[in-house]
């Protein structure tokens, strides 16, 4: 796993669980009576993710989730509502259980010509992570898979750094093309269920562990990718 010269890897914890509608509707209504939502968030207190994630020809990325690989990295794009003037370039990370993630920005030409194939600017950036993409692109031939989107809904809690968040309506554009396409109407993979992640640093508060609990529900692998590349 290569990461930037002189800095240490940021890692969280990240515990999902997938919930049905009425055990959202639930946490819904009490997560919003105990913290404050995403600054960001429109009027009905969500906003859309849009993520294009990418992969070797082998399906590496896929292949180690789901055996469980737990030294792991992918590379995504993604940006939220329709707003094109702020895409960033993300690295997640997992090591030893927990997880963290580097990003920069690229501007809509960039990424045109990222997916165009046209990457010789990566090679000329003095950003690490850019550098990093192009020596990945080149030598594990790591290439745009599928483009993920969702609904989320976030809350969040200063002590413990805590963030909480609700994705609904996970669907898929399938092509690396509707990637840039604000419009883009795409199938739905997961309609009835919801994502509901919770993300800490070194502890959990008691008021967040209460606040999230459900019945008889077990923190369980659930990645967004992994069901949208069940289309392909």
């Amino acid at each position: 796993m290569t990461t930037e010269p002189g800095k240490e890897l940021r890692l969280r914890h990240e515990v999902k669980h997938q919930i049905n509608r009425q055990e959202d509707l639930v946490l819904r209504s009490r997560l919003s009576r105990l913290f404050p939502r995403d600054s960001h968030a429109g009027p009905d207190g969500s906003y859309r993710v849009t993520s294009l994630y990418f992969d070797t020809p082998q399906d590496r990325a896929l292949r180690q989730k789901a055996d469980g690989v737990d030294h792991r990295e992918k590379f995504r794009l993604r940006y939220y509502g329709s707003d094109l003037s702020f895409i960033r370039l993300e690295k997640k990370y997992k090591l030893n259980g927990l997880c963290g993630k580097r990003s920069t920005g690229l501007t809509v030409r960039q990424v045109q010509m990222l997916l165009s194939g046209n990457i010789s600017f990566l090679a000329d950036s003095a950003d690490p992570l850019l550098s990093e993409l192009y020596s990945k692109l080149q030598g594990q031939r790591l290439m745009p898979k599928t483009v993920v989107c969702y609904d989320r809904e976030a809350f969040t809690y200063k002590p413990g750094n805590v963030r909480i968040t609700l994705d609904r309506r996970v669907r898929t554009g399938l092509s690396r093309t509707d990637f840039l396409n604000t419009e883009l109407l795409c199938p739905e993979v997961l309609s009835d269920y919801t994502v509901l992640e919770v993300k800490y640093d070194a502890f959990l508060p008691d008021i967040v562990r209460m606040a999230v609990q459900v019945p008889h529900r077990q923190g369980q692998s659930c990645s967004k990718y992994a069901l949208c590349r069940r289309l392909d």
